[in-house]
């Protein structure tokens, strides 16, 4: 006897069909499973076959084989447990063949014929969709995210002896329905806010102006002084997340394993702080069969970086594709893949190793030569990707002792918004540039314009600080987001001004 069941797995962060494919004949009893399983897949057999012993269902005595379509794609993980179990009784007539034709099956089963969760449900409900077909089981756990998918029947079910009960008939379960304009209502609802930091005006000022354009920023101050701290709310001033953005970055969270049972959607820009650690393949992605990295899981949010120059050089070059690109390309043997890493960088660092070269209140015990080996750990072209550098001092005992609180990031966000939409409006009809940090030099010449004046203070800044020659552009980008932030058409001198204080790592300061 033969039988047909149809499946989904994932590549990158897309997915495709699985056709599974179960032939039986009267010989000594064996499953073979073939079409390219890794070890995962292979030892589905024994899983299976516990499972279905455990729900009282006889296995059939007859030799088995197994087939995974296409057979050229290596198939791993442990999703297919349930379409092999089906595609078997189907088989031996445990199952009506015939129903099968309209219904995607994904599952890992426990020994006990209970189905736990799987990776990459959303993706593989998405792909069901397109094809046409009506209705897809899968396990409760896994059950919440691809019920976000509308135009298909999600079914969320325990267990093997519930899927076989359900496709014969002989018991009814309700589909899974998530209300996505509910989800949407509670979005934002962030759990920190720019009003708890004390002081620091002038770096939540910063903030503001990196979420307005899109820049990537660098916080440069002494242990303690609120760098971290600030930027856990970064994510809190940015523009609420669109149905796509949220849909897009669900589907990565989806295929790592990473996201939460409970959860259907990500509803919140992702914040993401790895530790000085990390390998390049964890941040960027990587693997014998490619997964996605940290740059990944922040994509349409914020990586944040602490201790920048305790990474690793290898690992923070392999950042300057995703930071121009906003995606990363993973390349092996066999295969090439892509996977979407939009995302706004969030760095910071020390001024120096013992940490205390710029704080007052502290006595600082590096000499010249350790504090330019330090700075020196990021590299230039690292350093030409970051729009905004800015000093973070030690927070002063007024600021801390004071009862008033500073403005709520609802409030910030609010400014950010409308300046996104003067760039949307901008740029509308340009490729690949939505934002201001992601101007070239053509676009620069055609939107940065400013008068005599201001032309003449930028030259002065570039003779007497020293600013480097890659400051010119970045100073231009973050002036455009300053005025926008002011509703200005053009450029003004202030605006120049206030952009020129926030390219510290340029100046002869350091040793640049």
């Amino acid at each position: 006897m033969f039988s047909k069941v149809f499946s989904g797995a994932t590549i990158g962060i897309d997915a495709y069909l699985v056709e599974v494919e179960t032939h039986s004949e009267n010989n000594l009893p064996s499953i073979t499973v073939v079409g390219l399983p890794d070890n995962a897949v292979k030892e589905s057999r024994e899983r299976v076959t516990a499972a279905i012993k455990n729900s009282s269902i006889k296995l059939p005595h007859q030799r088995l084989t197994v087939n995974l379509a296409p057979a050229d794609i290596k198939k791993e993980g442990s999703s297919f447990d349930l379409p092999i179990a089906v595609g078997i009784l189907a088989a031996a007539q445990f199952v009506k063949p015939s129903i099968l034709n309209e219904i995607y099956l994904l599952g890992e089963l426990s020994l006990d014929g209970t189905l736990r969760k799987i990776r990459g449900a959303l993706p593989i409900t998405v792909d069901a969709k397109k094809r046409g077909i009506r209705k897809i089981i899968l396990p409760i756990d896994s059950v919440k995210e691809a019920s976000i998918v509308e135009g298909i029947e999600v079914y969320g079910l325990e267990s093997l002896i519930d899927v076989v009960n359900f496709l014969n008939g002989e018991k009814k379960f309700e589909r899974v329905i998530t209300d996505k304009n509910k989800i949407f209502s509670e979005i934002n609802t962030y759990h920190v806010d720019f009003a708890d930091v004390k002081g620091q005006e002038n770096v939540k000022r910063a903030l503001e102006i990196a979420a307005a354009g899109g820049h990537n920023i660098l916080m440069i101050g002494p242990p303690g002084s609120g760098k971290t701290m600030l930027a856990k709310r970064f994510p809190s001033i940015l523009p609420p997340l669109t149905f796509d953005e949220a849909l897009e970055t669900t589907k990565i969270h989806s295929v790592a394993g990473i996201l939460q049972k409970d959860k259907a959607l990500i509803t919140e820009r992702p914040f993401r702080s790895p530790h000085h650690t990390v390998s390049d393949a964890a941040l960027v992605g990587g693997g014998t069969i490619p997964r996605p990295g940290e740059v990944s899981f922040a994509h349409h949010g914020v990586l944040f970086l602490d201790e920048l120059p305790e990474f690793k050089k290898n690992v923070l070059e392999v950042m300057r594709q995703p930071l121009e690109d906003y995606k990363v390309t993973v390349s092996r043997s066999k295969m090439t893949m892509e996977f979407p890493a939009n995302f706004m960088l969030a760095a910071a660092m020390n001024p120096c190793p013992c940490g205390y070269f710029t704080d007052t209140n502290h006595e600082c015990t590096c000499n010249t030569a350790q504090i330019q080996k330090y700075m020196s750990k990021i590299s230039g072209p690292l350093l030409d990707r970051i729009d905004i550098h800015i000093e973070v001092p030690a927070v002063k005992f007024k600021d801390l002792a004071s009862k008033s609180s500073g403005e709520k990031s609802i409030v910030v966000r609010k400014r950010v918004e409308k300046a996104r939409e003067i760039q949307q409006k901008r740029y509308n009809g340009l490729k690949n540039v939505y934002k201001n940090a992601d101007m070239t030099s053509k676009e620069l010449k055609q939107f940065c314009l400013f008068d005599l004046h201001s032309e003449e203070l930028l030259k002065m800044a570039m003779n007497r600080l020293g600013l480097s020659a890659r400051a010119y552009d970045r100073i231009l980008k973050v002036s455009r987001t300053i005025a926008d932030l002011d509703e200005k058409e053009n450029i003004m001198p202030q605006h120049i001004s206030e952009a020129i204080q926030y390219r510290s790592l340029d100046r002869e300061l350091w040793g640049h």
